[in-house]
């Protein structure tokens, strides 16, 4: 039988927290060398946030120190497939035996709805690392075919320590997405958080220690970007960046990986992701996806559908049925409400960063259809409520920036020749989607957008199974999938010669 929840159970389990913000590092909670330390408002309710280690240059190195030792030293990479098997698995299990605590330090930390973070965040967190945790015994060499007087192994081996910067929307679910295969293909790790996420990090480490994961393998370090992603990105003796996070900061990664060591780099960046719907298409299933494709996490999602580009003879309709769901479905409340469906955005920052483009679209020329307003104000937290804005064009800067909020822009067209270069005429290429009946066309169309993921009526639906990455400026690379496991690796030949 499932829990009764109520704000006040969740206040009383916020309460009874103890929150942990030192780094880990080396199997151990370390403060900053500098002893300096951080905090922030936070999203629900602005009141000041916990205290967090402020990383710095010294403390990157000391976790890659620690992620080198671990990996020389085999203590990890060559264990026995079955026990690493059976020591991540443990891990996805502690995640959900504490599944209530690691929900609320990521609702404390980013405002998102309780009931969210612990159905969605936390079970895929710890889905993730049991998909690769099981992976870890199934994993072959291979060898190549050579004359008979030779064999040739193909081994895949691991890079060695791993950088892993992850961003504050999905931290859990994201870090599951780059800890799992990394640490399950053999490398160890070493995670800069967002500064504005850091509780749940903190956490899956010092359960990954307590599942028998070796000391070193799997560090964090807390901190801003320039203090501590950056020595991280610039470090000598880290062999790959895994990065998710804006198109701008991707670039200096890969910058940085340039300046450095020409350490591998994978990206997953931002996203303008259209979502088309034509006039034969099921207008009820378009407004239901579109609404919760755009809306869901406030729409502080990478791949949200910000872009409906529409059939200008069903476009007034379909804003309306928009409108319906939204109202019926999707209520905005304060983040330890179970009945909250959307919650608090990241910070103020933020917050004037939406309501600036919600300005720009007003002032090029864009009506708003309803909502995309600064609502609970009185809260002191930092809300907006759903909207959409019509009568667009797609220069306008609402229709191009990645808002990372809840408004949507509608964008008429007239022939499919004409949807698919409104589509496609942007810098991001993270995902996209067609609604109607003709699977022709669906197929067509699915196949034509410039996109890393395409759904044909239906939006966000995915699994472990489906790799998840970009086109474009949205970045390169895989997570989720068996493929995820690669950009973790090398090959390495080993040729043996017979007389």
């Amino acid at each position: 039988m499932s829990k009764a929840y109520s704000r006040d159970y969740w206040e009383n389990v916020l309460s009874a927290l103890t929150l942990e913000g030192r780094h880990f590092v080396d199997g151990k909670h370390r403060a900053s060398i500098s002893g300096e330390t951080f905090t922030r408002a936070r999203p629900m309710d602005g009141r000041e946030g916990p205290t967090i280690a402020r990383g710095g240059a010294a403390d990157i190195d000391a976790a890659v120190r620690s992620g080198r030792a671990a990996f020389e030293s085999g203590v990890w990479r060559r264990q026995d497939p079955l026990e690493k098997k059976r020591i991540m698995l443990k891990w996805a299990d502690l995640i959900r035996a504490h599944g209530e605590e690691l929900a609320m330090l990521e609702t404390l930390d980013v405002g998102k709805p309780i009931m969210a973070s612990l159905n969605v965040d936390v079970r895929l967190c710890a889905d993730g690392i049991q998909f690769y945790g099981e992976m870890i015994d199934k994993l072959y060499d291979e060898i190549a075919p050579t004359g008979p007087n030779a064999r040739a192994l193909v081994r895949k081996v691991p890079l060695g320590v791993i950088g892993v910067i992850t961003p504050w929307n999905y931290p859990m679910i994201i870090d599951a997405w780059k800890l799992g295969p990394a640490i399950a293909a053999g490398n160890s790790v070493v995670l800069k958080p967002a500064e504005q996420s850091s509780l749940t990090a903190i956490r899956l480490a010092s359960l990954a220690v307590e599942a028998g994961l070796p000391e070193g393998v799997f560090n964090v370090v807390t901190g801003y970007g320039e203090e501590t992603g950056k020595p991280l990105a610039l470090h000598m003796d880290v062999d790959m960046i895994a990065f998710t996070g804006s198109t701008e900061v991707g670039k200096l990664i890969m910058g940085y990986a340039a300046q450095s060591n020409v350490k591998r780099v994978a990206l997953e960046l931002g996203g303008k992701s259209p979502l088309v719907v034509f006039e034969d298409a099921d207008l009820d299933a378009a407004a239901s996806a579109v609404a919760w494709g755009c809306f869901y996490n406030s729409g502080e999602t990478c791949h949200a559908s910000t872009r409906l580009i529409v059939q200008r003879s069903v476009q007034d309709a379909l804003v309306r049925k928009i409108e319906a769901v939204t109202k019926s479905d999707i209520a905005l409340r304060h983040p330890l409400d179970p009945a909250a469906q959307i919650g608090a955005l990241i910070e103020e920052a933020h917050l004037e960063k939406v309501l600036s483009l919600i300005a720009s679209g007003e002032k090029e020329g864009a009506r708003r259809a309803f909502g995309a307003e600064r609502v609970m104000a009185e809260s002191g937290g930092y809300y907006v409520s759903p909207g959409v804005f019509v009568d667009m064009t797609n220069d306008m800067r609402l229709a191009r920036q990645e808002i990372f909020g809840p408004v949507l822009a509608a964008i008429a067209f007239d022939t499919e020749e004409e949807a698919l270069a409104i589509a496609n005429d942007t810098i991001y290429g993270l995902a996209g989607a067609v609604f109607t009946r003709d699977m022709d066309r669906a197929h067509r169309f699915s196949e034509a957008i410039h996109a890393g993921t395409v759904w044909i009526n239906t939006y966000d639906m995915s699994n472990f199974a489906t790799p998840f990455g970009g086109f474009k400026q949205s970045g390169f690379g895989r997570d989720r999938s068996v493929h995820a496991i690669d950009k973790y690796c090398d090959y390495k030949t080993i040729w043996q010669q017979f007389g």
